[in-house]
């Protein structure tokens, strides 16, 4: 922390402008060295300078200077943007300047990382900094900067204030039981509190459903016997010709992937083999990484041709995904019918991808089955990573233990012991108490010069 960083904040490739970032006790004073302008020593906060880069008598580059002092930026320390033309060549020698002249080379996520440390945001919004970052929608995008303005730090920190005030009545009436003064804490009143807690960690681990899909985006397969469409609704989805089309049956023989947005969401379908039973050995990999996705799909669009008889091995499969997000695509009902669907199955569309009838009803199938119009909102703060929802479960499990111990009259101070892991596995969720090995980790997931 002692170090004066530097690094380049900007893509690298040819373009109008690069900025390199500066930052720590000696960036004011380094970059004013090389610096041909104004004395950047003497100049107020949070101003624009114009100059050159200069060393060993030679001008390096034509730059916009951006000072910002502490303890009013990212990072509260002491921060200089260098503004310089795009090239990369450019851009790669004033940083090399920069390093001679005593900065060191940032590390992955090291800016935001000494924003973290020097307090200025917690371990869950700067979480959300990398989300914001590498998000490819706009509810991902809503969902990060929601959470890097601590929507979600205030749901935690109003459970913790819960935690905490039943924590120290609990320490009183055990440590000063003669004081008649201090709230007698019962049975009923830890049952009361918590179940109110038990309550708030069940709906933040049921919208970390929500958050997976707004950052990972929906899986979907496709899933059916050869030829029944499966690849030409595919092309329909993405409006592009992605997956081979033939009458030959068995053509896709490998999973062929795509993707569009549906209401700022990330769909994700995946085009299988033909499910059928085969002698190819090449086919038969293809049909049992087919099953696979199907079983790890978040939803299945299962294909079925109009003009045929649904086959017993199409009816076993059905029977067997029936109870997950499923939609029925009865392709080709231009042809005359010949199905024989009874009606235990539902949600079922009839279509064809010549004149695109029913693809407009699949999407509308897609956003009521997954509840796009209410998981997507403006106010949205989901969990949205392995390591906050395994901290929620762990807190989840602290929680029911407490609450055992209340229905089993045990000693409130040994209930205690379970309250307490709860509050402190939410304080390492945004970073109230934290290992060094755990911040190294997740900041090294970040880009260079953020």
């Amino acid at each position: 922390m002692d170090d004066t960083i530097c690094a380049i904040a900007t893509t690298s490739g040819v373009g109008a402008i690069s900025i390199i970032r500066v930052s720590g006790p000696k960036a004011t004073f380094l970059v004013n060295q090389i610096f041909s302008g104004n004395d950047l020593t003497k100049s107020d906060s949070h101003t624009i300078h114009y100059g050159h880069i200069v060393h060993d008598s030679k001008t390096i580059d034509e730059v916009l200077i951006m000072l910002m002092k502490s303890p009013k930026t990212y990072t509260l320390e002491d921060t200089v943007e260098i503004n310089c033309h795009g090239g990369i060549n450019t851009t790669k020698k004033i940083l090399e300047i920069l390093l001679l002249i005593g900065c060191r080379l940032a590390e992955p996520g090291e800016f935001t990382k000494r924003a973290f440390l020097n307090g200025r945001i917690n371990l869950l919004e700067a979480e959300s900094v990398n989300d914001l970052i590498v998000s490819v929608t706009d509810a991902s995008r809503t969902l990060a900067i929601n959470n890097i303005d601590g929507l979600l730090t205030k749901k935690i920190r109003t459970i913790r204030e819960k935690l905490v005030k039943l924590l120290a009545n609990i320490e009183v009436n055990i440590d000063y039981p003669e004081y008649e003064d201090e709230v007698k804490i019962t049975y009923n009143m830890l049952e009361e509190n918590i179940n109110f807690i038990k309550k708030e960690l069940n709906t933040l681990l049921e919208n970390s459903k929500n958050g997976r899909l707004i950052k990972e985006g929906i899986n979907i397969a496709i899933i059916g016997k050869p030829n029944v469409g499966k690849s030409s609704i595919l092309n329909t989805l993405l409006d592009e010709e992605k997956a081979i089309v033939t009458n030959i049956p068995g053509t896709t023989r490998d999973l062929v992937e795509g993707s569009i947005t549906l209401n700022g969401v990330l769909i994700n379908f995946v085009d299988t083999a033909g499910i059928r039973v085969t002698t190819d050995e090449v086919e038969k990999l293809g049909v049992d990484k087919s099953k696979k996705v199907a079983t790890n799909a978040d939803g299945i669009i299962f294909v079925i041709n109009n003009n045929e008889a649904v086959s017993k091995e199409e009816l076993d499969l059905l029977k067997s995904i029936k109870n997950k997000n499923l939609i029925i695509f009865v392709n080709k009902n231009d042809l005359e019918s010949n199905l024989n669907l009874d009606d235990s199955f539902k949600n079922i569309i009839y279509g064809n991808t010549l004149s695109k009838d029913g693809l407009k009803e699949l999407l509308d199938s897609i956003k009521t089955l997954f509840n796009l119009e209410s998981i997507v909102n403006k106010d949205m703060s989901y969990l949205s990573n392995i390591r906050q929802i395994d901290l929620i479960n762990k807190a989840n499990l602290a929680i029911d233990s407490a609450k055992k111990g209340f229905i089993e009259q045990m000693p409130i101070d040994l209930i205690e012991i379970d309250i307490k892991n709860v509050w402190e596995l939410l304080g390492e969720l945004i970073g109230e108490s934290y290992s060094e090995e755990l911040v190294d980790n997740i900041f090294s997931n970040f880009c260079l010069g953020k």
